[in-house]
C-alpha cells in the first residue's frame, strides 16, 4: 500500500498557511517526498507541543491492562494546539465507550450515561441517542482534572471534576461551559453498564470505578493531544486535623469552609486550591496565586483570603470563611509556607514562570513555522531548478 500524506497532522501544523498545504500536496509526488513531508509535519508539531506521550502513539484500546493511576503532579493541561483543527459535532461521532448509570451533580444533578468519542466526552439520558445540552466537552478543551473524596459520607465515594479551559476562576460573567462533576462509588462497576467497541479493553481495567475512569479519561485525553493529568488529594501532603465522626480512622483531605453564605469544602492540592462541590466550583492554580492571608481570626474559626491574578496584572481577592482553628497550623505550615504563598514577592516569580512558559511555547510555535516556511521555500526552489 503506497504511503500517504498525514493530512490531519499537516492541517494542524499549517492551518494558518493554506498556501504551504497546497504546495505540499502538489510536491508530494513520490513516496520519498511523502515520507519527508510527514516527517517535517511531525517535527514541527513536536517543536510546538513537545513529544507525544507513548499512549498517543498507540491505539487507545491497546492501553495497559492495569490501567492508568491518578497522579499527584501539577495536573495542568499543556496549553497545546489541538491536533485536529476542529472537533466537529459530538452527536455525529462514533461512541467508542459508554459507561451507564453515572451520577452527575454538575452542571445538572441526574443519572446519565457517559459517552466517550474520539473528540468528546458527553452525557446522554438513558435510552436516548442525543447528547444532553450543556454536558458536552471536547477532550482538547479540558484544562484540569481531579479525583476527590466526597466529604461527610458514611460510604466511600469520590467525585471526578473536569474543568474546561478558562472556567476555573470565579467570574461575574456567565460562562458558556461549566465544569463537569460526577460521582463514583468504591465498588466495581455493575455488570452490563459498560458498552461500546472498547468495552473489552475497559473490562480489563474495571476492578473499580476509579481504575475504569482513570484509564478511560487518561487514554482519551492523551489521544486528543491533551496532557491534562488527573490530580488526587494526598493525605501525606495535606490533611485536616479535624476528626471525621463518620470515618474516624481516615484522615480527611478537605477543610470545611464558606464562600459567602454557601458552605463547601477546600482541598489543598499539589497544583492549587479547589473549592466545591456546589456551583460555582472554584479552582485557584498555584501559578496564579499572588498571596494568601488570614482575617477574622477568632478562638474557634478564621477566614482565609486568596489573592489571584485574573487578567494581566489585575488581581482579585477570594475569601473563604469559618475554617476550623484546628486546621490553621496545617494550612499555614504544610501548604501556604511550603509553596511560598505567604510572600507577595514570590508571586512575581510564579507569574513570571507562568508567562515564560507561555512565551516559550509561542516562540517555539513561531520558530517552528519559520523553519517550515524556510524548508518549503527551499523545496520550491529545488523544484524550480529541476
Amino acid at each position: 500500500m503506497p504511503a500517504s500524506l498525514d493530512n490531519q497532522r499537516l492541517d494542524a501544523v499549517f492551518q494558518s498557511r493554506p498556501d504551504i498545504l497546497q504546495g505540499i500536496q502538489k510536491a508530494a509526488d513520490t513516496p520519498a517526498r511523502v515520507a519527508l513531508f510527514n516527517s517535517i509535519a511531525n517535527f514541527v508539531h513536536e517543536q510546538i507541543n513537545g513529544p507525544e506521550p507513548a499512549s498517543k502513539r498507540r491505539r487507545v484500546d491497546e492501553g495497559p491492562a492495569n490501567g492508568f493511576k491518578a497522579t499527584n503532579t501539577n495536573g495542568a493541561a499543556g496549553k497545546t494546539a489541538p491536533i485536529n483543527s476542529g472537533t466537529g459535532n459530538a452527536a455525529d461521532e462514533e461512541v467508542l465507550l459508554e459507561i451507564k448509570e453515572i451520577s452527575v451533580s454538575v452542571p445538572q444533578r441526574k443519572k446519565y450515561d457517559l459517552c466517550f468519542t474520539a473528540n468528546h466526552l458527553y452525557a446522554r439520558a438513558p435510552n436516548t441517542t442525543a447528547p444532553v445540552e450543556g454536558i458536552v466537552y471536547a477532550w482538547e478543551d479540558i484544562e484540569y482534572a481531579f479525583y476527590l473524596p466526597v466529604p461527610e459520607k458514611t460510604q466511600v465515594q469520590h467525585n471526578y471534576v473536569l474543568f474546561p479551559r478558562g472556567t476555573c476562576l470565579p467570574t461575574k460573567a456567565s460562562l458558556e461551559k461549566e465544569a463537569l462533576v460526577f460521582t463514583v462509588p468504591s465498588t466495581p462497576p455493575k455488570q452490563g453498564t459498560i458498552g461500546g467497541p472498547r468495552a473489552n479493553a475497559a473490562a480489563a481495567v474495571s476492578d473499580t470505578y476509579r481504575a475504569l475512569f482513570d484509564w478511560a479519561l487518561t487514554t482519551h485525553l492523551s489521544s486528543a493531544g491533551n496532557r491534562a493529568e488527573i490530580v488526587a488529594a494526598d493525605p501525606n501532603k495535606f490533611h485536616s486535623l479535624v476528626r471525621q465522626p463518620h470515618r474516624p480512622n481516615e484522615k480527611a483531605v478537605h477543610v470545611k469552609a464558606f464562600r459567602g453564605s454557601k458552605d463547601g469544602y477546600l482541598f489543598f492540592l499539589p497544583n492549587g486550591i479547589f473549592y466545591g462541590f456546589k456551583k460555582p466550583l472554584v479552582f485557584l492554580p498555584i501559578d496564579r496565586i499572588v498571596a494568601v492571608s488570614y482575617t477574622s481570626v477568632l478562638q474557634r474559626t478564621f477566614n482565609i483570603v486568596v489573592e489571584v491574578f485574573t487578567e494581566g496584572d489585575a488581581t482579585e481577592e477570594i475569601e473563604f470563611g469559618m475554617l476550623d482553628q484546628e486546621d490553621y497550623g496545617g494550612i499555614d505550615e504544610s501548604y501556604v509556607k511550603r509553596h511560598g504563598l505567604q510572600d507577595r514577592s514570590m508571586a512575581e516569580q510564579r507569574k513570571a514562570k507562568m508567562e515564560l512558559t507561555e512565551n516559550l511555547k509561542a516562540k517555539k510555535a513561531a520558530d517552528a513555522e519559520a523553519d517550515a516556511n524556510e524548508l518549503y521555500d527551499s523545496l520550491a526552489n529545488f523544484d524550480g531548478r529541476r
